[in-house]
């Protein structure tokens, strides 16, 4: 993954590079994990969640291994850059995170089992970095659609704060948010560790174990 050591702020819409109308590269149609569609509309009760934890390879592959996930796929969320490129997005002027798109079905995989995920595979303290891995691309984040979902995402924060510093650890600079447009990263980044079962993993979490409201 590319290293930014030099952005740590985010840009605002007015500096932010003005993107494109459309991708540049055509997406695939299934997953190339478990053969779902990477796109929707998705099927009757399924949820769909954006996570932010650095890197968003070993991030995806952490959710596609998950039973109830239905389908994953990588891009960029939270800023201002249309279809942005990846290495638009690298350099700090599109506003975006690196994202996990998460398809999920409730009935066999609850909300609060997904949160508890997200939490502990990660260091949501870090602010603009994961690791080595800095940037404001790298930044931490929870969003979704279905605005009934964010209550829980924010009491799980809470909870998870106060575990987080009784281990000495820091503030959490997770963004808690409704989600907007999601852009579909580049093919070669879709199921990425899938493809390149070598490759580099950036996750790491904090060790602390996430006791958390239901």
């Amino acid at each position: 993954m590319l290293i930014n050591t030099r952005k740590t702020f985010i840009v605002n819409a007015e500096n932010a590079l003005p993107g494109r109308a459309e991708p540049l590269t055509r997406l695939p149609e299934a997953h190339a994990v478990n053969g779902h569609p990477l796109q929707g509309p998705w099927p009757q009760g399924m949820e769909s969640v954006v996570f932010g934890m650095g890197c968003f390879w070993g991030a995806e592959r952490l959710f596609w291994q998950t039973p109830g996930v239905y389908s994953t796929a990588v891009g960029y969320s939270g800023g201002y850059t249309p279809n942005p490129s990846y290495e638009e997005v690298c350099s700090g002027l599109t506003g975006h995170f690196e994202a996990v798109l998460v398809v999920f079905n409730p009935a066999q995989l609850g909300w609060d089992r997904l949160l508890r995920m997200f939490w502990e595979a990660h260091d949501p303290t870090q602010g603009m970095r994961q690791g080595n891995d800095t940037g404001t691309q790298y930044r931490s984040a929870i969003q979704a659609w279905n605005p009934g979902l964010l209550p829980l995402a924010t009491a799980t924060r809470d909870a998870y704060q106060q575990q987080l510093l009784s281990a000495g650890l820091g503030a959490i600079t997770t963004e808690i948010a409704l989600a907007g447009d999601f852009y579909y990263a580049e093919p070669y980044h879709q199921q990425y560790l899938a493809k390149n079962p070598g490759g580099y993993c950036g996750l790491r979490g904090t060790g602390v174990f996430a006791s958390l409201p239901v």
